[in-house]
C-alpha cells in the first residue's frame, strides 16, 4: 500500500533545494558542477514525488466520491432501485413481492395443501376452500376432499389436454412409487340428481365402475376389474375398485351435485414394491 502523500510535499521540496543551492553556490567551477549536480537531483525527486502526490489525490477523490455514495440519500436511491427490479421480478414470475408469502384467494391453478409430515413422515392434502378449477361457470364450489400421502409425493401441473381434461382437478406424482389424480365431474352430465347427489343414487357399483371407469383409465374395465369394496365415513359412501391392468385403485364418491374419482395408479414395478403406500393413499382419500 502506497504512502499518502499530499501536494504540499512540493513546497517541503522547494525549500530545502533552495536553502542547499544558497549555501554551496561559490564562484568555482567544481561549485558550479556541484550545484547542476544538486539541481538534477532534486529535480528528479520532485517528478517522482510529484507524480505519487498526484497519485494520492486521484486516490482522495475515489474515496470521497465512495464516501459520497454511502450516504442516506445515495442509499436510498439503490434500495428504491432494487426494491423496484425485486417487484418487477415478482410481477412476471407471479410471486407475491411482500415476502413471497401465498395469499389464498379467488386464484384459479393450483393452491399449496399441504400438511407438515407426521410421525411416520406422512402428509395430508386438503383441497383449499377458495382454490378454483376449470368445471363449468355457475356450478356451485366444490366441497374440499382430502388424502394421505408419504414424503416425496407432490403436487404437480395440470393441463387440460390431459386424460378427463378440465374435470381432473388435481394430480400428484413420486417418480420412484407413482402418481395419482382426482377428477371432479358434475353429476348432472350423467343424471339429475339434485344438489345434494350420493353414490347410491348413481347405481351399485358395478354400474359405477363399468360408466365411469373408462373415464378414468381410457379404455373399458371389462375384465380387468380385480375387487370392488363399500365403505362408509362419516355418512358418505365410497366404493373403492382395484384394476389390472393398467395397475390402479379407484376410490369413488358423490358429494354436493359432483361425482368424485381418486385414482392411485403405477407402473408394474411401482406397483410391486410399493402396493402396501399405494393402497393406503387410495384408503385415505374423504370428501369432507
Amino acid at each position: 500500500m502506497g504512502t499518502a502523500l499530499s501536494p504540499n510535499c512540493f513546497v517541503s521540496f522547494k525549500n530545502n533545494y533552495q536553502k542547499t543551492r544558497s549555501r554551496f553556490s561559490y564562484p568555482h567551477q567544481s561549485d558550479q558542477i556541484f550545484s547542476s549536480h544538486m539541481l538534477v537531483k532534486y529535480r528528479l525527486k520532485m517528478a517522482y514525488y510529484g507524480r505519487i502526490c498526484a497519485l494520492s489525490d486521484s486516490n482522495e477523490e475515489k474515496m470521497a466520491a465512495n464516501e459520497k455514495a454511502q450516504e442516506p440519500s445515495a442509499i436510498l436511491t439503490r434500495r428504491s432501485a432494487l426494491t423496484a427490479g425485486f417487484s418487477l421480478v415478482c410481477a412476471v414470475l407471479s410471486f407475491p413481492a411482500d415476502g413471497l408469502a401465498v395469499k389464498q384467494g379467488l386464484l384459479a391453478g393450483r393452491i399449496p395443501g399441504l400438511s407438515d409430515p407426521d410421525e411416520k413422515g406422512w402428509r395430508t392434502y386438503r383441497r383449499p376452500d377458495d382454490k378454483s378449477g376449470g368445471h363449468g361457470v355457475g356450478w356451485s364450489p366444490i366441497i374440499p376432499y382430502s388424502f394421505n400421502v408419504p414424503q416425496g409425493w407432490e403436487e404437480v401441473p395440470v393441463s387440460i389436454a390431459d386424460l378427463g381434461g378440465t374435470e381432473i382437478d388435481l394430480r400428484f406424482a413420486n417418480s420412484k412409487e407413482g402418481r395419482l389424480f382426482v377428477i371432479v365431474a358434475p353429476v348432472l352430465r350423467f343424471a339429475d340428481l339434485g344438489e345434494d347427489a350420493k353414490i347410491e343414487d348413481i347405481g351399485p357399483p358395478d354400474k359405477v365402475i363399468n360408466a365411469f371407469g373408462p373415464e378414468v383409465i381410457g379404455e373399458n374395465v371389462e375384465g380387468k376389474v380385480l375387487s370392488m369394496e363399500v365403505a362408509e365415513h362419516s355418512g358418505r359412501t365410497y366404493y373403492q375398485f382395484e384394476l389390472e391392468p393398467p395397475h390402479c385403485v379407484i376410490t369413488a364418491t358423490a358429494a354436493g351435485n359432483r361425482l368424485y374419482l381418486f385414482n392411485v395408479t403405477a407402473s408394474g414395478l411401482q406397483w410391486k414394491r410399493h402396493y402396501k403406500n399405494l393402497k393406503q393413499i387410495a384408503d385415505s382419500f374423504r370428501v369432507v
